[in-house]
């Protein structure tokens, strides 16, 4: 039997250490954050996997949402400057959700599901109606970050700093626990390689569009709207008709 000497117990601990440290984040982190407006929040008001639709938010943000876990959870949604026509600006919405690393020198690795990232870029000068919705997958370097008491706001603040140090705009707590999507591969297919691409209609407040979605062929998904139910089929018109001529008879009758 081979003997088990203090060394390897060390090293056993360490890995194992080292294993629940890259599982976990600092709990300061814990929670749903959202830049000023407040109007971009992470969760199923953002992005809905069950339709693959974004919803538009009516002010442009960004959120970040972070598990103790080791989850997190990003709702993009900014408005790009157009140097050859100032008064048309473009529109981007991005989601992407992953697992989060607190390194070392603290600063923080976000590594997204590859094949569930989503991006609705959008250009009304080039169509009001119709924008380009593909695949996202874009890995993270948070260089540094802090969280404190914001001395105007009097609310808890997070600061972000790019892997370039550059900053990120600040976020306030919204939600704590977090308010996120589940954190697990929601579309999985066999490749996260190949980046679909299509014409969407972009959304308007909590209208969705109804094109196909990316996740068409996902077994796990089931669509309500491929198998309407009763009250979808129901012709709206024949029921008001139908009242109208009840109520003409009706007060036939009565007058005889």
């Amino acid at each position: 039997m081979p003997s088990i000497t203090l060394q390897s117990l060390l090293i056993a601990g360490a890995s194992l250490f080292t294993s629940v440290s890259a599982a976990t984040i600092d709990s300061q982190l814990v929670g749903t954050w959202s830049t000023k407006s407040g109007k971009v929040l992470t969760g199923p008001g953002f992005y809905n996997p069950v339709n693959d639709s974004f919803i538009e938010p009516s002010h442009t943000g960004i959120s970040y949402s972070f598990t103790a876990d080791g989850f997190y959870e990003s709702a993009y949604y900014r408005a790009v400057s157009n140097p050859t026509d100032p008064s048309c600006p473009q529109a981007i919405m991005q989601f992407q959700h992953g697992t989060v690393v607190l390194n070392s020198n603290l600063s923080l690795s976000l590594t997204p599901f590859a094949v569930d990232g989503r991006q609705l870029q959008s250009n009304p000068c080039t169509s009001s109606t119709m924008a380009t919705y593909t695949r996202y997958n874009q890995s993270e370097l948070m260089a540094k970050w802090q969280v404190y008491i914001d001395p105007y706001t009097k609310m808890t603040r997070l600061d972000l700093y790019k892997f370039d140090g550059s900053p990120m705009n600040p976020m306030f707590l919204a939600y704590s626990p977090p308010l996120m999507l589940p954190t697990v591969t929601m579309n999985p297919t066999l490749t996260a390689t190949t980046t679909s691409g299509k014409k969407a209609k972009r959304t308007a407040g909590a209208a969705e569009e109804m094109v196909f979605p990316l996740n068409k062929d996902a077994k796990h998904i089931k669509r309500g709207i491929e198998q309407p139910s009763l009250i979808h089929r129901i012709d709206l018109n024949m029921v008001w008709w139908a009242g109208v001529g009840m109520i003409i008879f009706g007060g036939t009758a009565y007058l005889l």
